[in-house]
């Protein structure tokens, strides 16, 4: 009887190896669900920038605003109507030395 008991245990232990360790195992299918909701989560995070950048190019393809906004502020341009005025302050005095 206790053989029996020990040839089917081996045989369930057997049974249950490839299902837990295996190939296709739930160890295996629960670590590429976390792989994909990562890859999803990243998925999406890129999907937002590409729709930012897509906004971008709509617009400066549409609209002069854009154009002139970036011309402003990353090269510094001015329109020839404008008066460009430059507050420049005083440097500090170096301290004296005793």
């Amino acid at each position: 009887m206790r053989l029996l008991a020990a040839v089917l245990g081996a045989a369930l232990v057997a049974i249950q190896y490839p299902l837990w360790l295996g190939k296709g195992g739930w160890l295996r299918v629960w670590e590429v669900d976390r792989q994909l909701a990562a890859q999803r989560a990243k998925n999406a995070a890129l999907a937002a920038r590409n729709a930012a950048l897509d906004a971008e190019v709509r617009d400066l393809k549409e609209g002069l605003e854009a154009i002139e906004e970036r011309a402003r502020y990353e090269l510094g341009m001015i329109r020839d109507d404008e008066i460009f005025f430059q507050i420049v302050r005083p440097a500090a005095a170096p301290a004296p030395k005793p």
